[in-house]
């Protein structure tokens, strides 16, 4: 609920609006939205004042899954070439390794956060 002193200026407002008339409208409005704000920013203070600081939020610097998705990605690419020319079992030993490896970093990435 707006204070009594906020209900008084736009009360002030209307009434001089009624007296001055319609070419002195823009004035009134401009000076109650000016006190309005005003008001608002003190209050948002208080309250921050109140509260303390907000925790620094930390920079959204991606995903570190990134580079090893796109490493794996780009060592999976010869060594699929490479293990398809010795045979299915190459190629099998080949992946199974790139996916362990990505298991392990994504379990250790999610233990740091």
């Amino acid at each position: 609920m707006p204070d009594k002193r906020l209900r008084d200026d736009l009360q002030a407002t209307l009434d001089a609006r009624r007296d001055l008339g319609p070419e002195y409208e823009t004035a009134l409005v401009e000076s109650f939205v000016e006190r309005l704000d005003a008001t608002i920013a003190a209050r948002v203070r208080a309250e921050l004042d109140h509260h303390g600081p907000a925790p620094a939020r930390r920079r959204n610097q991606g995903s570190p899954m990134v580079p090893i998705v796109l490493g794996s990605l780009g060592i999976g690419v010869p060594l699929t070439a490479i293990a398809s020319s010795v045979g299915g079992a190459g190629l099998l030993v080949a992946w199974l390794s790139i996916v362990l490896i990505n298991v392990a970093a994504a379990a250790a990435i999610m233990r740091r956060t």
